[in-house]
């Protein structure tokens, strides 16, 4: 396997509730901050080669953070999307974090955009790399492959935790298979993510992450596909940082159109298609996704709007 380097920082945080959130750092560790939420499923080390050579070389500092059930973090099912951010306060506290931009591959992109509409005063800017879209609510849109996990919801909340044990046992069955097994896959994709999952790099960071995220537990990404099927917590107009999103045109997990749809109701928005790509499309353009986040800034976000009462 094409080799990888390690993070240059792995830890737990505490957060409420006695529990810890896991994570992985990349960069510098005093550069601008950008927390890397990873899709579903995935892990803290999701984070593409090119983004962590981009943070060294301008010294930034990337950190990717496991959603419960994945890593090193506690099980627990949020209530809804939104209620994550309040862990996400007390992980930038305790790594000594001010402000920061946030990036969301997939099922991370409602997490990140959450960040957006809960935490203004903190977040510079959110990137979406094919961002899941709501199923509830005033931007809900029908259709992609989300809408399985919408008819398979009651299923999902009585059988999660065991489907969680039987997910992980299978991931430890196929382990000295996993490269084999991620080739099978990859040939079963379209020409897009099948040309990204050939390359070394990306296969070695995918298998990576797979392995050691996966190596206690993995109910995460069944606790991201109910929840997706829930009213996030926060609709569009809540979000009132600036959203950069990136979306391929031939994405075959999250249609396009679901791109289109969502940034055309976020307050400060602008969607990029990327021709010809996937749904990984975006891992292969860390390096515009990262400048371009690192040009939004505190004077270009809005102000959070005033509430009822307030």
């Amino acid at each position: 396997m094409h080799d990888i380097a390690r993070p240059a920082l792995e830890g737990t945080v505490a957060v409420r509730d006695g529990r810890r959130l896991s994570f992985a750092e990349y960069g510098s560790p005093r550069g601008a901050a950008i927390v890397w939420m990873h899709g579903t499923p995935g892990a803290r080390r999701q984070i593409p080669v090119e983004a962590r050579a981009y943070a060294e070389t301008h010294g930034l500092r990337i950190i990717g953070v496991d959603r419960p059930g994945i890593g090193w973090s506690s099980p627990w099912l949020y209530d809804r999307v939104g209620d994550w951010t309040g862990d996400l306060e007390l992980l930038l506290d305790a790594l000594g974090i001010d402000t920061c931009r946030l990036v969301g591959l997939s099922g991370g992109g409602p997490y990140a955009l959450a960040a957006g509409a809960n935490l203004p005063e903190r977040v510079h800017g959110v990137g979406v790399l094919g961002g899941v879209v709501p199923t509830r609510g005033p931007d809900a849109v029908d259709g992609g492959a989300i809408a399985l996990a919408v008819r398979l919801a009651p299923l999902l909340q009585v059988g999660r935790v065991p489907l969680g044990v039987v997910l992980t046992q299978g991931i430890r069955l196929v382990r000295p298979l996993a490269g084999r097994a991620l080739d099978l896959y990859a040939a079963a994709q379209p020409p897009g993510d099948k040309n990204l999952l050939s390359r070394p790099e990306f296969k070695a960071m995918f298998l990576d992450d797979l392995l050691n995220g996966s190596r206690l537990q993995t109910s995460a990404p069944l606790n991201d596909l109910l929840l997706f099927t829930r009213h996030w917590g926060f609709t569009a107009a809540d979000v009132s940082v600036p959203v950069r999103w990136w979306h391929g045109d031939e994405d075959h997990i999250v249609p396009h159109r679901h791109g289109q749809h969502f940034v055309a109701r976020l307050p400060d928005a602008t969607l990029t298609t990327i021709d010809g790509e996937s749904h990984l499309g975006g891992l292969g353009i860390a390096e515009e996704v990262i400048s371009t986040l690192m040009e939004l800034g505190p004077r270009r976000s809005r102000r959070p709007r005033s509430r009822p009462g307030s």
